[in-house]
């Protein structure tokens, strides 16, 4: 689709545009509020890929996100970028800055957040990859309106994608191990930069950036048609219940692990609570903000007892 400038369209001018000769391409014109439209559609794809909500990922954005989601899954930010691989908050923080929906970003996020804690990457490969899961997810609930829950159902598949695609990342860094062991043993300082930070780096982007672009900018606005049609019925139903069971399993695999008697207490406090206050629609990042104030302030008390002690 090519766009020349900010257009508004009305349904009338679609249909009109759109059947006319049974064209392969279509011009669409409009007229709302004294602008003029223009649009050329691609049958071949669908006619005119609609976004729902008036929403819709320029070629920019698809771009800078596939980038930066390249760079975490390429370590190029150190072990922050090891620890925003394994959060799909972060990720979804930055898809909802890019697309300019910074709350549904982050309440996506720390929705798809929930299933992904307490999960261990043995030998550094994840079930699924929360990097990838979180971006792809986030960006069809921003782009089609949809539920936390609904994104969560996304997340899923599109996660167990990313790991056979973070393997196939693994696979080509493998190639240049040989010039790599070269450098370090020739002690080429020049070349040695490149060779461990930016070569792997390249290369990663070689392998993600096309696979995430393509998934964003032409698969993202179907995926999140797809799912709005299944609004209401019993497969959109199912994939509800999975999710929100996902969720539970993060949140029992983490308490698992780093759980402690002591804390017990406020795990509970703080479950009933949102049972409680359900009906106030306080959000969960609101109740995050409270988690770590409420931690702070428990920390600090149990600081000064010792120091008193």
């Amino acid at each position: 689709m090519i766009e020349w400038f900010s257009w508004e369209w009305d349904a009338v001018s679609l249909l009109e545009a759109a059947f006319v000769g049974g064209s392969r391409n279509a011009f669409i014109l409009g007229k709302k509020q004294d602008l003029v439209s223009i649009r050329l559609s691609f049958f071949t794809v669908g006619i005119d890929r609609i976004r729902n909500g008036g929403k819709n990922m320029s070629v920019i954005q698809a771009l800078i996100i596939s980038i930066w989601v390249a760079l975490i899954q390429a370590r190029f930010f150190g072990y922050a970028g090891l620890n925003l691989r394994f959060s799909p908050l972060m990720t979804s923080l930055f898809v909802g800055v890019v697309l300019g929906d910074v709350a549904q970003g982050v309440t996506v996020g720390a929705a798809i957040q929930l299933i992904s804690m307490g999960q261990i990457a043995p030998g550094g490969q994840m079930a699924t990859e929360p990097a990838v899961s979180g971006t792809v997810a986030t960006a069809v609930a921003i782009l089609g309106n949809l539920e936390p829950t609904a994104a969560v159902a996304i997340a899923i598949p599109v996660g167990i994608l990313g790991s056979y695609l973070y393997t196939l990342k693994i696979i080509v860094n493998s190639f240049v191990t040989k010039y790599i062991d070269r450098v370090v043993n020739n002690l080429e300082d020049k070349k040695f930069t490149f060779a461990i930070g930016l070569l792997p780096t390249l290369l990663t982007m070689l392998t993600h950036v096309p696979v995430l672009f393509i998934a964003l900018y032409f698969g993202a606005d179907s995926i999140a048609n797809v799912v709005t049609q299944l609004e209401g019925t019993v497969v959109f139903h199912i994939l509800d219940v999975v999710a929100s069971a996902l969720a539970a399993v993060g949140i029992a695999i983490l308490i698992r692990i780093i759980g402690q008697k002591t804390d017990m207490f406020f795990f509970f406090l703080a479950f009933f609570l949102t049972i409680i206050l359900k009906d106030l629609g306080i959000t969960m990042v609101t109740w995050a903000v409270l988690g770590i104030v409420t931690a702070g302030i428990y920390t600090m008390i149990m600081i000064n007892a010792k120091e008193a002690a």
